[in-house]
């Protein structure tokens, strides 16, 4: 299975997220896992699954997955299955805003993906971190049960 799992990161937390998820999914034959800087819309050519994780910014993901996600042309993930995640403060008024993984994951709905997992968020306890206890070990049990399904 050729898998992509493509990621911004501010502060490394959502990369150590995609990390994980990459180290989870290594028994895959074909697995990379990519900042967002360095992927062109036309390495999606020919993927089984994208995976976009970014942080949650405003209720938003950062303007680099925004604009990575505006260019990437509908033909390149039409069909594609498709899955979305974010890093998140667990404070309640954050929610008010939203979060990133919803707003990846209907980016790439409307550009005819298939979203095979609900977005999914994971847990920092501060602006800048670092990851809440036991969330790698949840980001790669949530791709694992991406793959099996």
């Amino acid at each position: 299975m050729k898998v992509l799992i493509v990621y911004d990161s501010l502060f490394g937390n959502t990369e150590k997220i995609a990390r994980a998820m990459g180290n989870a999914l290594s028994s895959q034959k074909d697995i990379e896992v990519r900042r967002v800087s360095q992927v062109k819309p036309e390495q999606l050519t020919g993927l089984e699954l994208l995976i976009v994780g970014a942080p949650t910014q405003g209720g938003r993901p950062t303007q680099v997955i925004q604009d990575f996600l505006e260019k990437v042309p509908e033909s390149a993930v039409k069909g594609m299955n498709v899955a979305a995640f974010d890093t998140r403060l667990s404070t309640k008024w954050v929610g008010i805003f939203g979060y990133a993984a919803g707003k990846i994951a209907e980016s790439l709905k409307r550009n005819g993906g298939m979203l095979i997992a609900l977005p999914e968020g994971f847990f920092v306890k501060g602006k800048e971190g670092p990851l809440k206890k036991g969330e790698l070990e949840r980001a790669a049990s949530w791709a694992k049960a991406i793959i099996e399904n």
